[in-house]
């Protein structure tokens, strides 16, 4: 099953959080940070939202970063999703 998103709304897998900190220190379930990291994995289409033209500036496999606990979470076959709005997305990482 497929999601296509609708207006200006982009799908995003979440990158897997730090497990250890960077001393080697293993990190509980709940000491861990809400990944910020996340790829791409539908765009919208675009166009007219509330009276204004929206184009899309990322796309399908762009890296990106994005505000914390923004959007709403999914679970689609088994896999994790966010939907977020592309105002939600604060930089696409190169």
């Amino acid at each position: 099953m497929n999601i296509k998103p609708l207006a200006d709304r982009v799908v995003i897998k979440m990158e897997e959080a730090e497990e250890t900190t960077k001393s080697g220190i293993l990190l509980a379930g709940s000491a861990k940070e809400k990944p910020q990291v996340a790829s791409v994995v539908a765009v919208g289409p675009g166009g007219l939202v509330d009276g204004k033209e929206v184009q899309m500036y990322v796309k399908v496999g762009d890296k990106v970063i994005t505000s914390k606990y923004s959007g709403t979470e999914v679970k689609m076959d088994g896999e994790e999703y966010t939907i977020v709005r592309q105002a939600d997305i604060l930089a696409i990482v190169e």
